[in-house]
């Protein structure tokens, strides 16, 4: 997470409602005498906001280590964009790079292998529903010999959150004449939709520090 409190400012609602809304994170654990492992995941933030429901392939190396509780960290991030000096038509600028993340900290538990059918439709329910007015997949759909193959390379697990970090990176420490004229240059320039994206958080009143 980024030092600067600038960009350090946004409530863990908001930070929570950032990561539940993306879904998608790189989960990391520490391995015993060896580099901290990683895995990219796609996930389920519960409803109160104090735990996040996930699956790991069996032959993953992480969920061998993980067989009953290891403290872990996920790292959600959105949308993120170089931003040029000359973007902000304002004298000594040096480049930079904005962006959004959210780091969710806490006890990573293994669940009981029954538990994985029940995790499995809540997580495509949850994004399937994203996809209307497309009628819902479910797992109705599949053979019950597919489903269980399925079911045995899979393992369940349970994130219980004991702190939420976020760092919205928008030029909050510029005058805000001059982080807009960065972000009109960005959404012109930019690279692609998240950029565009970006370039709106930067031109909402969120990005307007109160000591402006």
């Amino acid at each position: 997470m980024h030092p600067n409190p600038a960009f350090r400012g946004t409530a863990e609602d908001k930070n929570l409602a950032f990561a539940k809304e993306r879904g998608f994170g790189v989960l990391a654990i520490s391995a015993p005498d060896a580099a901290p492992m990683i895995s990219h995941v796609p996930f389920l933030l519960s409803d109160d906001g104090k735990s996040v429901d996930l699956h790991l392939v069996r032959s993953n190396p992480m969920a061998r280590i993980v067989e009953n509780s290891a403290s872990a960290r996920l790292a959600v991030s959105g949308p993120d964009s170089y931003v040029s000096p000359d973007w902000y038509n304002a004298d000594d600028q040096v480049p930079t790079w904005n962006y959004v993340a959210v780091h969710i900290t806490g006890q990573l538990l293994r669940l009981p292998q029954d538990e994985l059918p029940g995790l499995l439709d809540r997580l495509s329910a949850h994004f399937e529903a994203n996809l209307l007015p497309k009628p819902l997949w479910t797992r109705a759909k599949m053979s019950g010999d597919s489903f269980e193959r399925m079911l045995r390379m899979i393992v369940p697990y349970r994130l219980t959150i004991d702190d939420v970090q976020g760092t919205w990176k928008l030029g909050q420490n510029k005058p805000k004449d001059v982080r807009h004229a960065a972000a009109d240059q960005m959404a012109a320039y930019g690279f692609g939709s998240e950029s565009r994206e970006l370039a709106a958080l930067m031109q909402s009143p969120f990005a307007d520090p109160t000591t402006e």
